[in-house]
């Protein structure tokens, strides 16, 4: 049992709540299909190294040779192919004991979720999940433009937190907690990345509950 009391769990999406790169490399690749440019296809390994970074990034990081407008357009399209093939999908892609232990563990705690995802990602995420009676409120890169460490700056000021943590898989989260000022659970059966350092690691989603208490 952890020493520490925390107000709020806020969580990551993609390789902490879900893994939907399967999906969306398939959906990615129709939008490369319908966008004419000459742009390279993907993989789930690809997304799993990408996501967790902004849209821009992600962008830049896989269609270095496009302009800027195009890789624009083409995120664009590839959110909305995206979006789609994820509420059409029938698949439970959601990682073992994460619909259980959220429920279980709000009776005594207020859950949140912050993630640098495009706008109306993370609703869908909590409708196919779940998960919605759940989450006191999110943010997101796609509403406000800003990286992750400012979101939950943000969503922390709103809501009032005095000591949350944020459960995550990436080294990118870790350093967004780290400048935020927040204590990092890291998730390593998420993507396989290694972080440099972190508060708490869990090896499944359930381990959650020896960290925060009811």
């Amino acid at each position: 049992m952890s020493e520490h009391t925390f107000d709020a769990v806020i969580l990551d999406i993609d390789g902490t709540i879900w893994n939907t790169t399967g999906i969306v490399a398939v959906a990615w690749n129709h939008a490369v299909d319908k966008s004419g440019y000459a742009a390279r296809k993907v993989v789930a390994q690809d997304l799993q190294k990408e996501f967790g970074k902004t849209m821009d990034v992600i962008a830049a990081d896989l269609w270095p040779d496009l302009t800027e407008e195009q890789r624009c357009m083409l995120m664009s399209l590839c959110c909305k192919e995206e979006q789609l093939a994820l509420d059409e999908s029938t698949m439970d892609i959601c990682y073992p004991g994460v619909r259980e232990t959220v429920r279980e563990l709000s009776a005594g705690n207020n859950f949140y979720v912050v993630s640098n995802c495009q706008a109306g990602y993370i609703e869908l995420t909590l409708e196919k999940t779940g998960l919605a009676p759940y989450i006191k409120d999110f943010e997101c890169y796609g509403r406000t433009g800003k990286g992750k460490a400012e979101n939950l700056l943000l969503i922390k000021a709103r809501n009032q937190m005095v000591a949350p943590l944020y459960v995550g898989d990436t080294q990118g989260d870790a350093d967004a907690c780290a400048q935020a000022g927040i204590p990092f659970v890291w998730a390593s059966y998420g993507f396989g990345q290694k972080v440099s350092s972190c508060f708490e690691r869990i090896d499944s989603f359930a381990e959650l509950r020896r960290i925060v208490q009811l």
